[in-house]
């Protein structure tokens, strides 16, 4: 109370630190917002540059008549803003048009491929978490074998996941017979088969990632441990681990949850090239198939959910570092 008046604030001070962090997140998905409302106009505008739907439908032989007439037909003859907005709004709506080569919907093509590759990105993401960050603090602190180590490290980013792919497709496939080679289970009959398919697919992909992930977390750690607050905290008798915990790890996990970030974005892309090694039915398969056949509503379908998704990543790794570090929230909110 002050000058006979109450001084009301939105948030109190205990209350402060979360709404310094959600406006910080509100501003990131303002600005992701944004980013993807770009990119998309920037897909469909390229995309319908080169490409044309009523000639691709009726071929090069057709009149220039009856091209003009199924334009009319398809709306193609609107102004190019118009059309954008009715595929945006398609596109939140599940109508994302006609595919030129099967004459089905485009959702109802990509979207079990999509569930598919979200699965094998997601599994992999899971692994290289939960695996990547356990062993960068295990070895952060320790000297021993670390030449051992550093080409250990050093061949898990060196072998590509395709090729990784087709040793774990002899030896677990042929050899152990744990499952078959090029016969993706149907996930509504055997959904234990498809898991153990995916498994497979997600530790090829996830190897170089684990690899390069706990090489940066073990040199961000052992980069934090030799300052001096590390070093005045544990000469006052605080336990090793606490500080490392508490203090050493949040300094070190912000560039590292930036590069998880970017590899989930990459996770996608690369599942293109394992999806092809595994035979796996996914939107990567697709997309290779839609670009041969010049399928360019599928096309332009897949290219933009997987912006968004890169979009989507990258927003959701500056809350995750602003979550950790107060000193970001607290310069981005400003």
């Amino acid at each position: 109370m002050k000058g006979g008046s109450w001084n009301f604030t939105l948030c109190s001070p205990r209350l402060s630190e979360g709404c310094l962090l959600m406006k910080y997140a509100l501003k990131r998905a303002a600005a992701g917002l944004a980013t993807m409302l770009i990119v998309s106009f920037l897909t469909y505008a390229a995309f319908d540059l080169i490409s044309d739907a009523a000639t691709a439908m009726l071929g090069t032989s057709a009149t220039p008549e009856r091209i003009a007439a199924l334009r009319a037909e398809l709306g193609l003859d609107r102004p190019l803003l118009l059309r954008y907005g009715g595929w945006l709004l398609g596109f939140f709506t599940g109508d994302l048009g006609v595919s030129q080569s099967y004459r089905q919907p485009v959702w109802d093509l990509i979207a079990p491929k999509a569930g598919l590759t979200l699965c094998l990105s997601l599994l992999s993401f899971i692994l290289i978490t939960a695996v990547s960050i356990p062993l960068g603090l295990l070895t952060a602190g320790r000297r021993r074998f670390e030449g051992a180590r550093t080409a250990l490290n050093q061949l898990g980013m060196a072998v590509p996941p395709f090729f990784t792919g087709i040793l774990l497709s002899w030896v677990f496939g042929v050899g152990l017979k744990w499952f078959t080679p090029g016969q993706f289970p149907e996930a509504g009959t055997d959904p234990a088969g498809a898991a153990v398919y995916l498994l497979f697919a997600a530790v090829a992909l996830s190897i170089p990632r684990i690899a390069m992930t706990a090489r940066m977390l073990r040199g961000t750690v052992r980069e934090e441990l030799e300052r001096d607050y590390v070093r005045t905290a544990i000469s006052r008798g605080n336990d090793r681990s606490q500080v490392l915990r508490r203090h050493v790890l949040k300094n070190a996990l912000p560039p590292v949850v930036t590069f998880l970030a970017q590899t989930m974005a990459e996770l996608v892309a690369g599942s293109i090239v394992v999806e092809q090694v595994f035979v796996i039915p996914g939107l990567g398969r697709m997309l290779v198939t839609s670009i041969a056949g010049r399928d360019y509503p599928v096309v332009q379908a897949i290219v933009v959910i997987l912006a968004f998704w890169v979009v989507l990543a990258g927003t959701a790794a500056d809350v995750t570092n602003a979550r950790i570090d107060p000193r970001l929230r607290l310069g981005g909110a400003a």
